[in-house]
């Protein structure tokens, strides 16, 4: 199934950053490329950054292809045993339990092991004491995610700029927020590697002299870069994120970690997306003001001028898909990176673009006061239960 979309100036595609549960953003990426979809801006943020990256360095029909590839590789451990991939779905089919069992075995795994093509522990371990090199301070070597990356992405695709590439890192010297764009540099692998750089289990990534971790510290949505681009478009973004800022008040300890990571990973998002539709209104206000006010005044008067260059009459819609956390999950959800829960992860991204698409109004240009509108399918569903009692 294909839409027709609202005549957007430009449609994006933004990720947040969190580990193990980026395949959900690999599937609802899959969703919109059955629907023909296409954004021409995509920006990520850790794991979103690396989700990024396979996408714009390929053309668009191996994008899904790739992704895959990408995702079987670091779900799986570098050396030593393996579960089979057949008895492994069958037993996560089973009930919750066996989910958690198998989720947990994974954790593990990946803290003591590594993963495939990803990251692996470092021997001897740092010193905690001692003085080294600001890229081998870490409880992990990333080597092999540049390997991974130069495999399956074509680097002078995405700095031939088809698409509109950024990723968010953290300067570790300066502490300020930098976005690597691919209109303003060439990215490579490194550019991505350090926007999912988190301490202290992964190096500080060097580029250029200077160093660099993962965005997520700061901000760990890229909404805001894509929102207030310059000049203003008309634009439809889907905003996939791994964090829902709803949940239950924790009742153990492991959920008390648990709630911790989504409150802290979830904020920007809704502090970014609220703070956008009031600057949105003053905007969309301003511009009515000055719609009414005389020509010649507004020529002539500085105050005038100065509120042209403030004034905005474009529209935003933006497309909230919020992975919603599975029962079985517990704290350690962001680096259980086994195959079944992958997919699980992936599907759960497919189904709730699917769902999303299936009202096309979901889709339409903004006609109200502020020319600002958000919706979230599970949100909406909420709603509409609540209203049903």
């Amino acid at each position: 199934m294909t839409f027709s979309l609202p005549p957007y100036e430009s449609i994006a595609l933004v990720f947040q950053g969190g580990g193990a549960l980026g395949a959900y953003q690999a599937g609802v990426f899959e969703g919109l490329h059955e629907a023909g979809i296409h954004p021409g801006t995509i920006s990520g943020i850790s794991i979103g950054a690396l989700n990024t990256a396979v996408i714009a360095g390929n053309p668009p029909e191996t994008r899904v292809t790739r992704l895959k590839e990408f995702w079987e590789t670091i779900c799986q451990p570098p050396v030593g045993p393996m579960m089979d991939a057949f008895i492994e779905q069958s037993m996560f089919n089973i009930n919750d339990a066996t989910r958690q069992m198998i989720s947990a075995w994974h954790a593990g795994s990946a803290l003591m092991g590594g993963r495939n093509g990803f990251f692996h522990p470092r021997f001897p371990p740092p010193s905690l004491v001692g003085q080294g090199d600001p890229a081998e301070t870490s409880f992990y070597d990333i080597r092999p995610l540049k390997d991974t990356l130069e495999r399956l992405c074509d680097f002078d695709r995405i700095n031939a700029g088809e698409l509109q590439v950024s990723v968010g890192a953290v300067n570790v010297s300066s502490g300020n927020f930098t976005y690597f764009d691919n209109r303003r540099i060439p990215l490579r692998a490194e550019h991505f590697m350090a926007s999912g750089a988190l301490p202290p289990a992964f190096p500080a990534v060097e580029i250029d002299g200077e160093y660099f971790w993962d965005g997520g510290l700061v901000s760990n949505t890229p909404l805001s870069y894509v929102l207030e681009e310059r000049p203003q478009r008309d634009t439809l973004v889907f905003q996939v994120d791994l964090w829902s800022a709803r949940g239950r008040v924790p009742a153990s300890m492991t959920e008390v970690a648990d709630r911790i990571k989504e409150i802290r990973y979830s904020s920007r998002t809704r502090m970014v997306t609220e703070q956008m539709r009031w600057t949105q209104y003053r905007r969309h206000l301003l511009r009515h003001i000055l719609d009414a006010v005389p020509d010649e005044v507004r020529r002539s008067d500085a105050y005038c001028q100065m509120a042209e260059e403030l004034a905005c009459a474009k529209r935003y819609n933006v497309i909230h898909l919020i992975y919603r956390n599975k029962p079985y999950e517990r704290n350690y959800k962001d680096f259980q990176f086994g195959l079944a829960s992958m997919r699980d992860h992936w599907n759960s991204g497919l189904e709730d673009i699917r769902a999303t698409l299936q009202d096309p109004a979901r889709l339409a240009m903004p006609d109200n006061t502020s020319g600002f509108v958000t919706h979230d399918v599970h949100r909406e569903h909420l709603e509409q239960m609540m209203q049903r009692r």
